[in-house]
């Protein structure tokens, strides 16, 4: 089967950024980056990414989509809104998170994540290591960051991470990144990350992609 095929299939499917999916309009300043870096801590945690959109969506519509407004929240403010999202399994500790990672953002890089990206001077291991240091952002909330910021920070692009390639594999295709980014062709990293990564989660993408590109 065509690799270029199966790409295509893919993305005209899955083409959608993660970020895209929980309304965040992603630009290069602080609302949206700070938005993507809660949407990514959600995103995270061993829950299905279906519930973790819908818990960024519920805390955004609560007002919380600033760190300054993440800090003043409650706890039981956020833990409500989460809830609402249907995020209840992890939602107290989330919660706790959101708070004390909100109040790092603010402490440290004035609440704008610009300055974090500036800190890490082109660096993506230095970018991962920084975001680590957030409350509730391990080696997987730093990835799914990495993964999205990318269509507006270019340092980690192309930046196509293991739960990427893992999807690769599931629909046959090459799992070393310069080969699939080739053949992608105009494709932005983003959204074949994005989608790669729905192939890893989701054994029914893999089947409808394969099943249409024949």
């Amino acid at each position: 089967m065509a690799v270029d095929r199966v790409v295509r299939e893919l993305t005209a499917a899955e083409g959608r950024t993660y970020a895209e999916e929980a309304g965040i309009r992603l630009r290069d300043t602080p609302q949206p980056l700070y938005r993507l870096l809660v949407l990514s801590c959600l995103l995270s945690a061993r829950i299905r990414s279906s519930t973790a959109l819908a818990a960024a969506r519920a805390l955004f519509e609560a007002g919380f989509g600033s760190p300054r407004a993440m800090a003043d929240a409650t706890w039981q403010q956020r833990v409500d809104a989460l809830g609402r999202g249907g995020y209840r399994r992890y939602d107290e500790r989330t919660s706790t998170q959101l708070g004390d990672g909100a109040r790092l953002v603010l402490d440290r890089w004035g609440g704008d994540l610009r300055r974090l990206r500036k800190e890490a001077d082109g660096d993506v291991g230095e970018l991962d290591r920084l975001l680590q240091k957030v409350p509730g952002i391990g080696p997987a909330g730093a990835a799914i960051f990495l993964r999205e910021v990318q269509r507006v920070w270019p340092e980690p692009a192309p930046y196509l991470d293991g739960k990427a390639l893992s999807g690769a594999r599931r629909l046959g295709l090459p799992d070393d990144p310069r080969q699939l980014l080739k053949r992608a062709g105009d494709i932005e990293p983003a959204v074949l990350a994005a989608a790669l990564v729905r192939a890893a989660l989701d054994k029914q993408v893999v089947e409808e992609c394969l099943r249409r590109a024949g």
